[in-house]
């Protein structure tokens, strides 16, 4: 789940693609709550994940895991311990393809004439670590015309093997896949963030404020008819700069290190005249509020090095409120 430099006019070719039916609605109750990160890493996992509590989240999104120019997977000999562990802790491991910065290729292989042999890649990955899904983080100018019938293919080669397919969507690039295509998704991660930042300089503020979470639940469940346990809520834990001395991007945890108070507030001005936009804790707490209120499927993060640690972790914050704290 990465941040969005570009806004799309794209149009997706949607007939002859959608005879299958998709699964059923795995509609979670509440007591259910999903806690959802995306992991970022070159493909050293156990690394980035030093010390980290399983029990903390319900899911672990890996990304990027994407294929070299012929549409083949390196092995990684760190994944197996690794998703072990998540699994001994009931956390389910996804294997998140794409990203807002993939590589050049990944859309020569979404073509029709190479399709084919790169699901059965995925497939047969997914299958061989025993990850639980595939998380399709394909964004930008890959969401075209070979984006529905590659989802379809794709639904199609993971249905017999019970992994399911998750998708990394926003609200502004909905418009561009037709509802067949939604549906066949297990779940909807709303990118509910990046709605300005550095590659629009002009326009400065907050880049993920709490109406956002409202406009792009609104979207996608009561517009496009997605049921509300199957979307998941986006959390930043990241802030954008604009301005005199403010840094392009920055986590929320070295936020809170550079500036004492900071979790407490979402934005922070600096001497030299700039300004660093983020959410803090109470907004983090009123959005997880917001999903549970309404029955959504729980939140999603990008991303989880981005946290503090201890008192002034978000991840503690959308713990309490759903456990009711």
């Amino acid at each position: 789940m990465t941040k969005r430099y570009i806004i799309l006019a794209l149009a997706v070719m949607a007939a002859g693609w959608f005879s299958c039916t998709p699964r059923e609605n795995p509609g979670p109750e509440s007591k259910n709550f999903r806690v959802l990160g995306y992991l970022p890493s070159d493909g050293h996992w156990t690394a980035a994940m030093a010390g980290m509590d399983f029990t903390r989240i319900t899911d672990l999104n890996l990304a990027f895991i994407n294929p070299d120019s012929t549409g083949l997977f390196r092995d990684n000999d760190e994944l197996p311990a690794l998703i072990d562990k998540a699994h001994e802790s009931g956390v389910r491991v996804f294997m998140s393809i794409g990203g807002g910065g993939p590589p050049a290729y990944l859309g020569d292989l979404m073509t029709e004439e190479k399709r084919t042999a790169f699901i059965g890649a995925i497939r047969d990955y997914a299958v061989k670590y025993r990850f639980d899904g595939v998380d399709v983080d394909i964004e930008n100018d890959l969401i075209n015309a070979d984006y529905a019938p590659f989802v379809e293919t794709l639904y199609l080669a993971l249905e017999p093997t019970g992994l399911l397919m998750t998708a990394a969507l926003a609200a502004w690039n909905g418009d561009l896949l037709a509802d067949s295509t939604l549906a066949l998704y297990d779940f909807i991660n709303i990118m509910c963030y990046d709605r300005t930042g550095p590659w629009n300089p002009e326009k400065p503020g907050q880049h993920s404020p709490y109406e956002m979470v409202e406009e792009d639940f609104d979207y996608y469940h009561h517009i496009r008819g997605i049921p509300a346990g199957k979307l998941l809520i986006g959390l930043p834990f990241y802030g954008y700069g604009f301005g005199p001395g403010a840094p392009v991007g920055m986590r929320y945890g070295d936020i809170v290190k550079a500036y004492p108070g900071a979790e407490n507030q979402d934005e922070v001005a600096l001497p030299a005249g700039g300004t660093i936009y983020y959410n803090g804790m109470p907004t983090i707490r009123r959005k997880v509020a917001f999903a549970m209120d309404k029955k959504a499927a729980g939140v999603m993060i990008w991303q989880l090095l981005g946290d503090a640690e201890g008192e002034l972790s978000l991840l503690n914050q959308i713990l309490l409120v759903r456990d009711g704290k």
